[in-house]
């Protein structure tokens, strides 16, 4: 099987459980790899062939952003359900990082892989 990615999409969105993270949205970097098999849009060449990177980026950046969650495990768990349900993904991995969470790191965060990896 075939995988489409999104690597470090940018999103500001109010992610924690401290008030200081509840008073500022704070950058989140958004990793996502998606299983498809991109042989029908590669010999059609038509993007309605193809799982549209652009429109998983754009909703997925939506969703953070309109959530407010208060742990990073919820917004992953949510995230990938949204994707494997709205663009019929049977398998993905997906990771979200704070980028602002701690001092002395340039990131903490959550990778989860969900649904089973379709072989070929």
């Amino acid at each position: 099987m075939d995988t489409v990615f999104i690597e470090n999409l940018a999103v500001n969105a109010v992610v924690g459980i401290f008030d200081w993270e509840r008073a500022v949205p704070q950058q989140i970097i958004i990793n996502i790899e998606m299983a498809s098999d991109v042989s029908k849009a590669a010999q059609s060449e038509n993007i309605n062939d193809a799982l549209d990177y652009s429109l998983v980026a754009r909703r997925t950046s939506e969703f953070i952003v309109s959530s407010q969650f208060l742990l990073l495990e919820t917004l992953a768990e949510k995230t990938t359900s949204l994707i494997m349900a709205e663009f019929n993904v049977p398998w993905l991995r997906f990771s979200c990082t704070k980028t602002q969470a701690m001092r002395n790191v340039s990131g903490v965060g959550v990778r989860i892989e969900r649904g089973e990896r379709p072989n070929g």
